[in-house]
C-alpha cells in the first residue's frame, strides 16, 4: 500500500509538473532562447580573443627571429675577429632566444588548434540559433492556429506542443555541443604544453636533445666562422 501511495504521490507530481511546463511553454521557449543567445555571443567573443593573440604570437615570431639572425651574423663576426669572449656571450643568449622561439612555436600551434575548434562551434551554433528562432516562429504560429480552430470548436490537438518540445531538445543539443567544444580547445591546449619529466632526462644528458643550449649554438658558429675564413675572397689579385 505504501509502494501504491507514493507512486501515485510521484505520478501527481510528474503530472503536475508537465502541466506547468505546458502553460508556460512559449515562456521557457523564449528565456531559452536568450539563454542560447547569449552562449552564442560568449563563443564569437572568445573566438575574437583567440585569433587576437595568435596574431600577436605571430608577430614577436617574426621579430624574434630577425633579432635571432642578427645575433648570429654578428657572433659568427666576432668570432672571426678572435673575439671568442663576445662570440661566447652571444652563443649563450641565441640559446635563450631560441628556446623561447621553440615555446612561441607550441603556442602558436595551440592557439590555431583552439581557433578552428572555436570557428567550428560558432558556425554550428550560429545555424543552430537559427533553426530555433525558425522554430519558434512555426509553434507560435501552430499555436495561434490551434486556438482559433478551438474557438470554432474545431480543436485537433496541440502540434505546438510536439514543436516547442523540439526546439526546447535542440537548445540542449547545441549547449552540449558548445560544451564539447570547449573540452576539446582546453585538451588541445593541455596536450601542447611539454613533458617535465622529459625535459628533466633531457637536462641530465639522457635521452635526445630537443632545445638549442649554449655549446650547441657555439659549435653551430664556430662552424660558419670557419666555412667563412675558407671561402675565396673575390676581386683578389
Amino acid at each position: 500500500m505504501l509502494n501504491i501511495l507514493s507512486t501515485l504521490v510521484r505520478g501527481a507530481a510528474a503530472r503536475a509538473a508537465e502541466d506547468l511546463h505546458d502553460q508556460h511553454a512559449f515562456l521557457i521557449l523564449e528565456q531559452q532562447l536568450r539563454d542560447a543567445a547569449a552562449a552564442l555571443d560568449d563563443s564569437r567573443r572568445a573566438l575574437g580573443r583567440a585569433i587576437a593573440q595568435e596574431a600577436a604570437d605571430a608577430k614577436r615570431q617574426a621579430a624574434l627571429a630577425a633579432r635571432i639572425a642578427e645575433l648570429e651574423t654578428s657572433a659568427v663576426a666576432a668570432l672571426a675577429g678572435g673575439r671568442e669572449d663576445l662570440a661566447q656571450d652571444a652563443a649563450e643568449a641565441l640559446a635563450e632566444m631560441e628556446q623561447e622561439a621553440l615555446a612561441l612555436e607550441t603556442t602558436r600551434a595551440a592557439y590555431a588548434a583552439e581557433v578552428a575548434a572555436l570557428r567550428r562551434a560558432v558556425r554550428k551554433g550560429t545555424h543552430q540559433f537559427a533553426e530555433l528562432e525558425r522554430g519558434q516562429r512555426i509553434a507560435r504560429a501552430a499555436e495561434a492556429v490551434r486556438r482559433l480552430r478551438a474557438r470554432r470548436g474545431q480543436g485537433c490537438g496541440s502540434p505546438a506542443a510536439l514543436a516547442e518540445a523540439q526546439a526546447t531538445l535542440r537548445r540542449l543539443r547545441e549547449a552540449q555541443a558548445a560544451d564539447a567544444a570547449s573540452d576539446e580547445a582546453m585538451t588541445i591546449i593541455d596536450a601542447a604544453a611539454p613533458e617535465s619529466l622529459s625535459e628533466r632526462l633531457e637536462e641530465a644528458g639522457f635521452g635526445p636533445r630537443t632545445r638549442p643550449s649554449a655549446g650547441s649554438v657555439m659549435e653551430r658558429l664556430r662552424a660558419k666562422a670557419q666555412a667563412n675564413e675558407t671561402k675565396p675572397q673575390t676581386g683578389a689579385a
